[in-house]
């Protein structure tokens, strides 16, 4: 083994990164900006996932010299369009939007722990107090509403709220 391959391998590897890593990264900002903030809306599961590949991506194209900018860069691109059209569809199509995102459940309602909808969501009572505590409250009981959002975080309405109507799943 050569260790000092480990710390330095030469700079046509360091110039390269430093190349291809700045019109990557430039290529990446341009083609979000022109695609719209909802392309890196963290609303669901569907766009977490979207978001991480757009990181992975990245770093392949700095760090894998198997891949060239232009592959990486139709590659970005190719996720920014996919994730365009099935936002687009997503709004103009209410089954092709129940098809790829989740809708928000209600875990809690006037205090009161709604079981079978904590099951399906896999969320336990000592989780949801943990949520409740976090946002402030000392008790469930003083809670209004507990809802999963699509994308996996927890809204917590206090009591005194406006009464809550919430079209949510397991209610």
């Amino acid at each position: 083994m050569n260790w000092s391959e480990m710390f330095f391998q030469g700079w046509n590897d360091i110039v390269r990164t430093l190349i291809v890593g700045a019109l990557a990264y430039a290529f990446l900002v341009v083609s979000l900006r022109v695609s719209g903030k909802r392309t890196l809306a963290k609303l669901n599961a569907f766009d977490l996932v979207v978001t991480v590949a757009f990181g992975s991506i990245l770093a392949t194209i700095l760090l894998s010299e198997d891949v060239a900018l232009a592959e990486g860069a139709t590659a970005l691109g190719l996720l920014i369009a996919l994730q365009y059209g099935v936002t687009t569809l997503s709004v103009h199509s209410r089954s092709f939007a129940r098809a790829v995102r989740a809708e928000p459940t209600l875990l809690l309602r006037d205090g009161a722990s709604l079981p079978n909808a904590m099951r399906r969501a896999r969320v336990t009572h000592e989780e949801l107090e943990a949520v409740v505590r976090t946002e402030g409250g000392q008790n469930l009981e003083n809670v209004s509403a507990v809802i999963l959002e699509t994308d996996g975080s927890f809204s917590v309405i206090g009591a005194g709220s406006a009464d809550v109507q919430v079209a949510c799943s397991g209610t």
